[in-house]
Formats: C-alpha cells, sequence, structure tokens
C-alpha cells in the first residue's frame, strides 16, 4: 500500500511580489517542493492591500503558476503577511496551579491571563505562541503540563 501524501502550500504576499510554494509531505521523508509560482505585487503599498481586486489577481497568476509545475490544485494555503498593521507584542500571565499538578485548563487560564492586557480599538490578537512557562520561579519550562507546583 503506497504511503499517504500531504500537499501543503505557502503563500508569501509581499509589497514587491506574491510568491507561492508548493510541497508535498510523504510521511518518513523530508518535504519535497513540487512547484513555486510568482508575481509581481500590485495592488499593496507598505504591505496594506490598497486595492482588493487587483491584490486577488496577483495572487491568482502566481498560484496559477505553482499549480501547473506541481500538477495538482491547491485549496488551503499558509500566508505570511506583514505590514506596519501587524504586531508582535510580549506578555507574560500568573495564575494558581487548581489541583497542585498542572492542567491543560491551569495552561488555558494563564494564556486568558497573558491576553488580558490592553489593545487599541483597532487591533485584535490573532494569536497567542508561549515562548516558555514559569512554575514557582523555576522559568525555561516548555511543556509544564503534569508538573507540580503552586503557581504557573
Amino acid at each position: 500500500m503506497a504511503a499517504k501524501t500531504n500537499i501543503i502550500a505557502g503563500l508569501d504576499i509581499g509589497t514587491s511580489k506574491v510568491e507561492v510554494v508548493i510541497a508535498e509531505q510523504v510521511p518518513d521523508s523530508p518535504l519535497s517542493i513540487i512547484g513555486v509560482g510568482s508575481s509581481q505585487s500590485r495592488g499593496l503599498r507598505k504591505g496594506v492591500v490598497i486595492n482588493i481586486d487587483t491584490t486577488v489577481e496577483c495572487i491568482a497568476a502566481a498560484l496559477s503558476q505553482a499549480e501547473a509545475m506541481a500538477g495538482c490544485d491547491v485549496r488551503s494555503a499558509f500566508a505570511s503577511i506583514s505590514g506596519s498593521h501587524i504586531k508582535g507584542a510580549d506578555s507574560q500571565g500568573i495564575v494558581g496551579i487548581k489541583h497542585k499538578e498542572v492542567s491543560q485548563d491551569d495552561l488555558d487560564r494563564v494564556i486568558e491571563a497573558a491576553k488580558a492586557v490592553p489593545i487599541p480599538l483597532d487591533r485584535e490578537i490573532l494569536h497567542v505562541l508561549p515562548q516558555e512557562y514559569i512554575i514557582d520561579d523555576q522559568d525555561g519550562i516548555r511543556e509544564p503540563r503534569g508538573m507540580s507546583g503552586v503557581s504557573l
């Protein structure tokens, strides 16, 4: 029986060009690039879309090139988007560990506590990427689930 493959697409929407890469993932093998496409970017200024129709045309052109090379249709892609409207920030949250052993509930609560920061009305939190956890002043913990302590 042949190994099931997984098709992964990446889309980079930049101010100067739009690029698409299509890779094939086979279990127990490295990713293999099977298609690439590029298009001059129009409709963006400093990373911000100013003409959605033109931007969509540029994305479609790059995608079409990559799909033709790969011999497949892309239904979804991981997008890389930058610009002055995207901003990263560090934050931290502290909660008590409910049952002396860190549970998923404790992890969810500490992430919610870290998200409780003032942000302007025209912004929203897209996602949270925990860098590390600290249990009772012991830092550098990547996976605290199941560890004992009082404070997370």
